[in-house]
């Protein structure tokens, strides 16, 4: 139990009493996390404690379950002050957040390197087959087993040392590289100040660039930061190319400024300490470590998917960049094609071949009715309803949230939408938990965020988004539902608790609805006059969907082979991050005209944790099978097969990790796919 004095001056520690078990937000003050992480930490020490201690012969109830049902209190501060620092943070929470991440690492290694609590998983993964355990249970207990093995529980008292060591300081190293890019992006601004530096940009983007202005302290004129929604459009539209070069230089150069937010020695020295780690556990590179828990399996099998579209993909780039240097030059623009001309040139190629201008695109696609286009499609698959609640205390003005209900009016989860870009919020689209789903403790629901960083218009007049926007919306809602519909009794396999190679395929999955005419047509409307978009220019978007898909997909898998292949090699933290990025691009024959989409100092997916860490090629691995997978609902000739969206619901959205992800999506396609649809999705086919 919680101490109760120390409850009653920490909301954190206290019952929570808001409306669907929100946290008190309002009533959190910097100060009350150092406490109650303190606490917190402190009650989960003891109970780890106590079933390790258990003089009884382990059961899964009291070892298994016990471990499920312990750490309450740490879960829940942890799980409002980690979404808060990625969303709305300060400089007081960076600071705790630094002091807080090695304490954290020291808990997880002190509980799965306690050689009596391993003992019991090991005894009980011995005589699994004995114990009459269900499905779930076998699942849970086989992810505990491999848990602890994966940590080191299974090493020597010096290599479970030093495993403790590399652990704490991994968690070091990636909150300093996540706050480095952070600050870089929070402290950058490119300053609009006449006409002559605003040609080319089209209303909406002058509006944002407004807006940003406004917030940033610069009211009347104009301000690109490097948030994606901004910097991405400006070098699209902007005529003025030494701006575009300016910003360009600004965007892929964060964490490599030389001062104090330069990432290049974090990164060498945490490669050093995961290849440090895998090595201890016996594998030969710390990809081959990661990548023993997926559905790839080995390093050879994720190069053989990226190689394979590698080859496409940059014939394509080629082709691109060999169009777009001929416009340049019928323009009398006597240039070689760089980075910063790209999408400057390529929307002048989209708008004469597919008579495509964002501009004339973006007033069909507002904000407000592309949630309501998430909503709907969501609704249409399984039933869910959707009903905005006002009056809620949430963590910044900006958020929304709304309550999801089943067909049957029973309620599934809360869902919150926090939208817009802003200085305190990192940058990218996530989607998180303050609340999983589990039954262990009774029937808990989910409470789901979504984080955008669109920029925000003007007050009193409606957002626009790009397709891409949109698309980026409907992928996050994807994840969202993961989280929503989760069904399963232990917070262990809850909702996106999957393999990684596995957890974009609903996400991804569910962007395809976005690009269906039965969608677009009741949802992309006119932003002045209501009307739909016209069926001549619907058919003109879905034309170009591939429009440019060489460069987005050498963009993104330069970004997956550098992951890769730094993560195969031996580390020794001497290692000169730059001289590694060329030796990818170079091997892989990288087009001069683009660069990484994320490049090493700012690729926060595999260096702010180890989360995609030899595993950015997630999305491609899971591309496979959304392509596949939405073909099925395309064969039967309706994209809402109410038999389909069934199977998905059932073996997909809700069942969390409760079986291998392999498992997962036989029991919904009926087999495995191959890369064939989603070379024809791309185009290169």
């Amino acid at each position: 139990m919680t101490d109760a004095p120390v409850a009653d001056r920490n909301p954190l520690l206290a019952e929570w009493t808001a409306p669907f078990g929100l946290p008190p937000f309002g009533e959190i003050e910097p100060w009350h996390y150092e406490a109650a992480f303190e606490t917190a930490l402190k009650l989960a020490r003891q109970a780890v404690d106590e079933i390790a201690d258990n003089s009884q012969a382990p059961s899964f109830a009291n070892t298994i379950e016990a471990m499920e049902l312990s750490g309450r209190e740490l879960t829940r501060v942890a799980s409002v002050f980690f979404n808060l620092a990625g969303s709305h943070t300060s400089e007081e929470l960076q600071r705790i957040e630094r002091d807080i991440a090695p304490k954290l690492a020291r808990h997880s290694s002190q509980t799965l390197l306690n050689q009596a609590l391993f003992a019991r998983v090991a005894a009980l993964w011995e005589t699994r087959d004995s114990l009459g355990l269900d499905e779930e249970q076998a699942r849970v207990l086989e992810r505990y087993h491999r848990m602890f093995t994966r940590a080191g529980a299974g090493l020597d008292d010096a290599g479970r040392s030093r495993m403790a060591e590399i652990t704490q300081r991994l968690a070091v190293l990636g909150t300093q590289f996540s706050q480095n890019v952070l600050a870089d992006e929070a402290g950058y601004q490119l300053l609009l100040e006449s006409e002559e530096d605003l040609a080319g940009l089209p209303g909406f983007l002058r509006q944002a660039a407004a807006e940003a202005a406004s917030e940033r302290g610069h009211p009347g004129k104009h301000v690109i930061t490097l948030s994606r929604s901004l910097i991405e459009p400006f070098l699209q539209f902007s005529t003025r190319r030494d701006l575009r070069e300016t910003a360009f230089k600004a965007w892929i150069s964060r964490g490599e400024t030389g001062g104090d937010t330069d990432n290049r020695l974090i990164i060498a020295e945490i490669l050093k300490l995961r290849d440090e780690r895998a090595r201890l556990l016996g594998f030969e590179s710390f990809a081959a470590y990661k990548l023993d828990d997926t559905m790839a399996g080995t390093p050879e099998a994720v190069r053989e998917l990226l190689e394979t579209v590698w080859s496409p993909a940059v014939a394509q780039a080629r082709s691109e960049a060999e169009a777009l240097q001929k416009l340049a030059a019928e323009g009398g623009d006597n240039i070689a094609i760089s980075p910063w001309d790209w999408r400057f040139y390529a929307e002048k190629l989209r708008q004469r071949d597919h008579a495509l201008d964002e501009a004339e695109l973006k007033p069909y696609f507002q904000l407000e009715k592309m949630i309501e286009a998430a909503f709907h499609t969501a609704g249409r698959l399984f039933g869910l309803t959707f009903r905005e609640i006002e009056g809620l205390k949430l963590y910044h003005p900006h958020v929304r949230a709304f309550e999801v209900q089943d067909a049957d009016g029973g309620h599934v989860g809360l869902f919150l939408g926090d939208y817009f870009n802003r200085s305190t919020k990192r940058s990218g689209a996530w989607m998180s938990a303050y609340r999983r789903q589990e039954k262990l403790a009774g029937n808990i629901r989910p409470i789901i965020v979504n984080v955008m960083n669109f920029a925000k218009a003007p007050k009193g007049q409606p957002t626009l988004l790009t397709f891409d926007d949109a698309r980026t919306l409907f992928h996050e809602f994807g994840h969202a539902l993961h989280g929503l519909l989760s069904d399963v009794t232990y917070p262990m396999i809850s909702g996106t608790s999957v393999a990684r190679d596995f957890v974009e395929l609903p996400s991804q999955l569910y962007e395809h609805w976005l690009s269906e005419p039965e969608v677009l047509s009741r949802f992309a409307v006119h932003v002045e006059t209501g009307e739909p978009m016209p069926a001549e220019l619907m058919e003109r978007v879905l034309a170009a969907r591939n429009f440019n898909q060489g460069f987005s997909t050498v963009e993104y898998l330069s970004s997956a082979l550098f992951d890769l292949d730094v993560h195969t090699r031996r580390a020794d933290g001497e290692a000169d991050i730059a001289a590694l990025e060329h030796e990818t691009l170079s091997r892989i024959g990288m087009p001069a005209e683009i660069t990484m989409r994320h490049r090493p100092t700012h690729f926060a997916h595999v260096f702010s944790g180890d989360g995609y860490s030899s595993g950015y090629y997630s999305y491609m691995w899971s591309e496979v099978m959304d392509a596949d997978a939405f073909t099925a609902f395309e064969e039967t000739g309706d994209i809402f097969n109410a038999e389909l969206a069934r199977r998905l619901r059932e073996a997909i959205y809700s069942a969390g990790g409760r079986q291998d992800p392999k498992d997962a999506y036989v029991a919904f396609r009926g087999a495995l796919p191959d890369a064939g649809p989603l070379l024809k999705k791309r185009g290169f086919v």
